[in-house]
């Protein structure tokens, strides 16, 4: 499947981002025993500066990025459900890749709850690598980088 180039999230898109995120990470709910840190994400604040880029029309995909001094940080991908297993995911933590290359920075950062087993086999099989385990709150995450070469 062709994918295309993710653009930057506008106003509009707003409710869309927020039903995505909503969609790719209810079932973890149940799971993790609270709602995944994702879906209470202040989306309008994160589409005004500048963080989010969607793929979609209507938005089918979503990254949230940070760039911090020393790298990016991937706050955020979410895939609707009915978009999962199309490369959509894949074709986003490449996009996230190349920018930050673009940026000069050298590694990518994220993280995922523990109880993520998908996303940690995904982030894993992509080349990244696990840094650290750290309970946040009532969050146990496994943080990931990725240096870029």
């Amino acid at each position: 499947m062709t994918h295309a180039m993710p653009r930057l999230a506008t106003t509009d898109d707003v409710p869309r981002v927020k039903a995505v995120t909503d969609a790719a990470y209810h079932h973890y709910i149940e799971r993790i025993g609270l709602v995944p840190a994702p879906m209470e994400a202040d989306h309008a604040a994160d589409v005004a500066a500048g963080r989010v880029f969607v793929v979609g029309d209507p938005v089918i995909g979503l990254v949230v990025i940070r760039t911090e001094a020393d790298h990016l940080y991937l706050d955020n991908i979410a895939v609707h459900p009915d978009a999962q297993g199309t490369g959509t995911g894949r074709s986003l933590l490449a996009f996230v890749e190349t920018r930050a290359r673009e940026l000069g920075l050298p590694e990518v950062r994220l993280l995922t709850n523990a109880k993520m087993w998908e996303n940690q086999r995904m982030y894993e099989r992509y080349g990244y690598e696990v840094v650290e385990r750290r309970t946040e709150g009532a969050y146990d995450r496994f943080h990931y980088r990725k240096p870029l070469t």
